[in-house]
């Protein structure tokens, strides 16, 4: 009888780790990671605009360093509305102010010892936590224009940085 013949010898297996990084095919792995990183860059630069929150004009509801998100295309099919947090050019593209809207175009907006005043009668701010002494006589609305100011009415009102904002200045509405 002759021995069994000699199979052979087996491909050595693909380790598992590489597999698991390249997948099976390589090529076709480069090229998802391709078109997921130009999804990224695309999402990332024209629809959610990262932005850093510096200072404490929004503080306890936006905290000084975080990261929020602005999606430019939240007002493509309507206007900005009250009670949106809403991300306003300031000056120059990187520049940008994080504020609540609280006036409507065509509206007279006042402050009355802390509290929001539209057309005279005090707004309902749900959103707020701490009421200031702040006073300021009503200013009548644009038909392009908002008022805009910050959540943290404690501080100084000189120390705030708020007012009338023009629509094209508005990039978009803060989504966290």
């Amino acid at each position: 009888m002759n021995p069994p013949a000699a199979s052979p010898p087996a491909a050595a297996p693909a380790s598992g780790f590489r597999r698991f990084v390249f997948g099976r095919n390589l090529r076709f792995t480069l090229l998802r990671a391709a078109a997921l990183a130009g999804v990224c860059f695309v999402v990332f630069k024209f629809i959610l605009l990262p932005v850093r929150i510096t200072g404490a004009s929004m503080e306890p509801n936006y905290r000084d360093g975080r990261i929020n998100l602005i999606n430019t295309l939240a007002y493509r099919n309507h206007p900005p509305r009250r009670g949106d947090v809403v991300g306003i050019r300031f000056s120059g593209p990187s520049l940008m102010l994080l504020k609540r809207v609280v006036g409507l175009p065509g509206e007279r907006i006042g402050f009355r010892e802390g509290r929001v005043t539209v057309n005279g009668l005090p707004l309902d701010e749900p959103w707020l936590r701490h009421v200031s002494n702040w006073n300021l006589d009503p200013v009548e609305l644009g038909p392009d224009e908002y008022f805009v100011v910050g959540d943290n009415r404690s501080m100084p009102m000189h120390l705030h940085t708020f007012g009338r904002a023009e629509r094209v200045r508005i990039l978009g509405k803060a989504v966290l």
